[in-house]
């Protein structure tokens, strides 16, 4: 299964980067035009979701206790399994379904329509299934009936949400600031000076210093990363395309590997420093982490919603608004309970996308003989 994964972060590295070098000038917009940072904040907030809040401190007394992590920091392990090079996957997806779809149109083949409507409705699922499932950890002592409550609840805005884009939009951007502002106040508890920052924030050297490294997997818990960005990957590439405005194919490039890559930066270093300094983290300011995060659920999940439900034109516009919110959600919470009585796996889905992309590259050669030709006009 690795050997899989590894031969196809290769082969699509490598096409991000034929892509900016061949057509680096060629402008892309999509459907629905918007500002950088409308576009940046729908990217970051339905591209991530709770685990970019969460995770980082369960996860920085593992890499700075296992062998494989040794090379470099915690916080520069960290950074490498969300910031920066990951990103290359949703920038060519974006640029695909900006320049290329419009043209050929292979999404609309009923076979990769069919599966790629399955990973969206599975992937959107099991985001939903993982809350569920690590809702203990983030906070603790909660009840079962709340718990299935509160994820209910999650899944029902999300759904609310997805029945307008203007709300994705304003959710998007008015969460983005909601996560600067718990930077700020983490790094208030913290009581970090700017010597201090600079100096966590310089460990980050080490990421770039072995960009090699987190190209293939390090370890199987890196292997399931890299496989989440891939089963993301499509999707997130399907749904932000629509709000790019306007941008040269290397300036798509640098917004997304750079942009998003600094906030990430920035935060985990708050973080780091929290964790290096054994600094307590009251409850009051857990509860902001655990209150961002669900946001960006919320906006994961709203996203996918909005992106399957166009797709197979389940739309507020057909049913009616009360009939699609119950649909959808009935169908999304009963997918997510019944994750509990199944092994799937994000690995699975990763293959499933991986499998479409394989589709994709065939299709293109096929039509065109040469990838140069798929080149949009202009």
């Amino acid at each position: 299964m690795q050997t899989i994964l590894s031969i196809a972060i290769a082969i699509t590295l490598a096409t991000a980067l034929a892509v900016v070098l061949l057509w680096r000038n060629l402008r892309v917009s999509g459907e629905m035009p918007s500002s950088l940072f409308a576009f940046l904040a729908i990217l970051f907030t339905s591209g991530l979701d709770v685990g970019l809040i969460m995770f980082p401190l369960t996860e920085f007394p593992v890499y700075a206790s296992e062998a494989p992590y040794q090379f470099a920091s915690p916080l520069a392990i960290e950074f490498g399994f969300w910031g920066f090079l990951v990103w290359m996957f949703y920038f060519l997806t974006t640029f695909y379904f900006c320049a290329v779809e419009p043209r050929l149109q292979l999404f609309r083949i009923p076979l990769i329509k069919f599966f790629n409507n399955l990973v969206v409705i599975a992937t959107c699922a099991f985001t939903g299934f993982l809350f569920l499932s690590y809702l203990p950890n983030y906070i603790h002592g909660i009840s079962a009936p709340l718990r299935f409550g509160l994820v209910g609840l999650v899944v029902l805005c999300a759904v609310i949400s997805s029945t307008d884009i203007t709300f994705v939009k304003v959710l998007s951007v008015a969460s983005t600031w909601l996560f600067f502002l718990l930077i700020t106040l983490m790094w208030f508890n913290a009581g970090m000076s700017l010597g201090a920052f600079a100096s966590v924030l310089g460990e980050l050297g080490a990421y770039f210093v072995n960009l090699d490294k987190f190209v293939l997997p390090l370890t199987d818990y890196h292997a399931f990363y890299l496989f989440w960005w891939f089963s993301w990957s499509i999707m997130i590439g399907q749904f932000v395309s629509r709000f790019v405005g306007g941008l040269a194919t290397w300036q798509l490039l640098l917004a997304l590997l750079v942009i998003p890559s600094i906030p990430i930066a920035v935060w985990f270093s708050v973080l780091y420093y929290h964790f290096s300094h054994e600094v307590a983290i009251p409850p009051l300011y857990n509860l902001a982490m655990v209150t961002v995060g669900v946001i960006f659920v919320v906006n994961s999940l709203d996203s996918l919603m909005r992106l399957y439900t166009d797709n197979l034109d389940l739309t507020v516009q057909r049913f009616g608004r009360r009939n699609y919110i119950l649909g959808n959600w009935l169908l999304m919470y009963g997918l997510i309970l019944l994750y509990q009585f199944t092994p799937l796996k994000i690995e699975w889905i990763g293959l499933l996308v991986i499998g479409i992309y394989l589709a994709i590259y065939l299709l293109v050669f096929a039509r065109h003989g040469r990838w140069r030709q798929t080149r949009p006009a202009g």
